[in-house]
């Protein structure tokens, strides 16, 4: 009896495990860390923060070919009326970069089940750094950089899946912008919006197949990716 009950536990457990995609790709600077709090900071109030970081958004989104990110984060801030020591602070914090609340347990769930991967708007330099904060064994880390594109051109995405050696229907993609979905859309990632600040639906993007203020629903989404 004990032996096939043992049995019939493996059975289900390599059932369970079949339903995971076979990676998971992650933002990293927004879904994964809360970068907003340092651009905050970096830049004297919340105020002058999201003024700054909407200002490098739109730089870039609309550049084209990559411009090195600490350029852009640069310009942003002069674009906002803001000192080049705003851009210089960021940066020195950059290790002290905080996860969100069920980040890490949530990434340490899943490398059990499936591939993870790192989908980032920024040097190769700080990418790293950002992703090293977290104590798992990352399969990819794909920078803009590396890519020569920013999100959300389709490029970045499709170098992870590359990297990865799965299709862009075996894995989910967990975004902190809503960007993200011009991306995942033309390259047929499922998607994730981890909308931690409760930001707007960008006009024109496609609407993700879960949004959630909190990583909380990521793992049973997961968990059924395959029977859904």
């Amino acid at each position: 009896m004990g032996s096939l009950f043992t049995a019939g536990q493996s059975e289900i457990a390599v059932m369970t495990s079949t339903l995971y995609p076979k990676a998971v790709l992650f933002d990293l600077l927004t879904a994964l860390l809360d970068s907003w709090t340092s651009w905050n900071h970096a830049a004297g109030s919340e105020e002058s923060g999201r003024a700054w970081r909407a200002a490098y958004l739109r730089l870039t989104y609309g550049c084209g070919r990559y411009i090195p990110y600490e350029q852009l984060v640069r310009d942003a801030a002069t674009e906002v009326g803001l000192p080049e020591s705003a851009a210089l602070a960021l940066e020195a914090d950059w290790r002290k970069l905080t996860p969100w609340q069920g980040a890490t347990d949530a990434l340490q769930a899943l490398a059990p089940h499936c591939k993870l991967a790192v989908v980032t708007n920024c040097s190769t330099r700080l990418g790293s750094q950002a992703a090293n904060i977290f104590p798992v064994s990352w399969d990819a880390i794909v920078t803009a950089e590396e890519a020569g594109v920013y999100k959300p051109d389709p490029q970045p995405y499709r170098l992870a899946l590359d990297k990865l050696g799965v299709e862009a229907h075996e894995a989910a993609f967990v975004a902190g912008s809503s960007y993200d979905m011009f991306g995942t859309a033309a390259v047929g990632l499922r998607t994730y919006w981890h909308n931690h600040v409760g930001l707007p639906l960008v006009a024109g993007a496609q609407a993700p197949e879960i949004e959630a203020p909190t990583l909380d629903q990521l793992l049973p989404w997961l968990s059924r990716f395959g029977g859904l």
